[in-house]
């Protein structure tokens, strides 16, 4: 029995099963193996790839003001050995996790070579419970 041609079926199945479709998905959770990097995947989200490589979240507060709204402060680090510029926001949800109409505007961050930077998001409105800080590359 010849067993090439039986051998070159297998080979070529096999590529075509490991070749798949490349998609890129998305949005991405924070990368980063140090030992003191709390990464909240549900409340910090990086929007695209060089995002994904670059940044990072080694904290994230929440406290509530006097006034019933919510404040936010999001430690952002830069895990690259160069100056990167990011846009940040935050978007505000209730209870439920639904967005309460209260959304940040985009703004740009300088973060230097592999610093940390703290970031202030105060909600406009009493109804917001929770949110989600998303980064993106700078447009």
């Amino acid at each position: 029995m010849n067993t090439k041609p039986l051998v070159l079926v297998i080979s070529v199945v096999a590529l075509a099963f490991f070749a798949g479709c490349a998609t890129e998905p998305g949005p991405f959770a924070p990368l980063d193996t140090t030992k003191f990097t709390l990464e909240n995947t549900d409340r910090f989200v990086l929007l695209d790839q060089p995002a994904q490589f670059s940044v990072t979240c080694t904290g994230l507060q929440e406290r509530p003001l006097a006034d019933g709204r919510l404040e936010v402060v999001a430690n952002v680090k830069n895990r690259e050995p160069r100056r990167i510029e990011v846009q940040i926001n935050c978007v505000f949800k209730d209870e439920q996790g639904f967005s309460t109409g209260d959304e940040t505007p985009w703004q740009t961050l300088i973060l230097s070579e592999n610093s940390t930077e703290a970031v202030r998001f105060t909600a406009m409105n009493t109804l917001a419970r929770k949110y989600t800080v998303r980064v993106r590359q700078a447009r």
